[in-house]
């Protein structure tokens, strides 16, 4: 038995920590929506285990909404095991409003991540979207 419990134990300290890293992502995003909405952009998403990537985002939807605007914004992820979990597509809602300078938050989801973010933009816009909102990485 005495075996048994130290060979569980052996195995358990040699298997990878699998840990959960913090991740943030600042973007610049432009568009425009007239009932359709799109707009595109890039970025960066750092984390705090080292890793890092150039990203090229994309935000695709519909809904009542008008206007044309740019963003600079700050994402915040929920903790995931590498970089690459973040990648994808997430499903978004928001509503916005702004004329001149305006502050846009947003909160999305793709499975069992999600991302909120935060950005100052200028621009004119009005309305309610849904859609989805891309995070891919960059061509070097």
């Amino acid at each position: 038995m005495k075996r048994i419990v130290l060979a569980s134990l052996l195995l358990a300290l040699s298997l990878p920590a699998f840990a959960d890293t913090k991740c943030h992502m600042k973007f610049t995003l432009s568009g425009w929506s007239a009932f359709y909405k799109t707009a595109s952009g890039s970025g960066t998403i750092t984390c705090d285990n080292g890793q890092s990537a150039r990203v090229r985002i994309s935000s695709k939807g519909g809904g009542i909404t008008f206007g044309r605007s740019t963003i600079d914004g700050i994402g915040t992820f929920t903790d995931a095991s590498s970089i690459s979990e973040l990648f994808g597509t997430y499903v978004q809602s928001e509503a916005h409003a702004g004329a001149g300078k305006s502050t846009k938050a947003s909160a999305m989801t793709k499975g069992e991540v999600s991302l909120s973010i935060v950005g100052k933009g200028k621009g004119v816009d009005v309305g309610i979207a849904f859609g989805k909102f891309t995070i891919e990485r960059a061509g070097k």
